[in-house]
């Protein structure tokens, strides 16, 4: 079951590529798809990563590498937007590349001893924000001349590195100490709280306007349901 999740996670960048080279939603819908996704990410990030990683390296250490996984992703992704640009396809295709890594490691371990529902929310989140994404890396490329074929093979690309990320995490790290993973998630929540400000949340405004808001509340709502129903 944590094999189909992570790959069922990983395919909703094909899907997206798909929706993006082949069809399209109103915007303010992709906008509010967006802001969804990120409510629920703070929501998962926070209680399948942070806080029981706390229980290992105390509230300072995970603090520690929450802020660490947040810095490197921010140089990261500005080198990203220097070299290739923040609205050129191939820019969002790293750039999710590079946002997904950390989340999908982050993904397979907290799979590791437990039940795929009770990390529904974190998968439901990292699901539903690699979706539009992916959509609008497809459609930008789909603008600069790239035929659909080349897309698809390109984000497919993309999905087989993450789904790769995920299945280390769960295989590679099953028996390290439980300090080594609690530092890798929240390494990984950090760098995906950094993403979400810089990539996400702009991106759902600028397409959804004020119903951003909503979408967002939704997503909180959604992902402390699902966390609920699987304790």
């Amino acid at each position: 079951m944590a094999v189909v999740l992570i790959l069922v996670v990983c395919g909703a960048l094909v899907l997206g590529a798909l929706w993006g080279a082949y069809g399209r939603l109103p915007e303010v819908a992709e906008g509010v798809l967006v802001s969804v996704a990120g409510g629920a990410l703070i929501v998962s990030l926070m209680l399948e990563l942070v806080e029981p990683s706390a229980e290992s390296l105390g509230p300072w250490g995970a603090m520690g590498f929450v802020m660490v996984g947040a810095v490197v992703f921010t140089v990261l992704d500005h080198l990203v937007d220097e070299v290739l640009g923040a609205e050129n396809g191939n820019g969002m295709l790293l750039a999710v590349t590079l946002d997904g890594v950390p989340e999908s490691l982050a993904l397979g371990a907290v799979l590791i001893g437990v039940a795929p529902a009770e990390v529904a929310a974190l998968a439901a989140g990292i699901f539903l924000s690699n979706l539009p994404e992916a959509a609008g890396g497809a459609r930008r490329m789909r603008a600069a001349g790239y035929e659909r074929h080349q897309i698809l093979w390109l984000w497919s690309g993309a999905a087989a590195l993450l789904a790769a990320a995920a299945l280390a995490g769960n295989f590679w790290l099953d028996g390290a100490r439980d300090t080594v993973i609690a530092g890798i998630q929240c390494f990984a929540a950090g760098a995906v709280v950094a993403s979400l400000i810089t990539e996400v949340f702009p991106s759902a405004f600028k397409r959804g306007h004020h119903f951003a808001g909503v979408g967002v509340a939704a997503g909180l709502a959604i992902a402390y349901l699902l966390h609920d129903l699987g304790k």
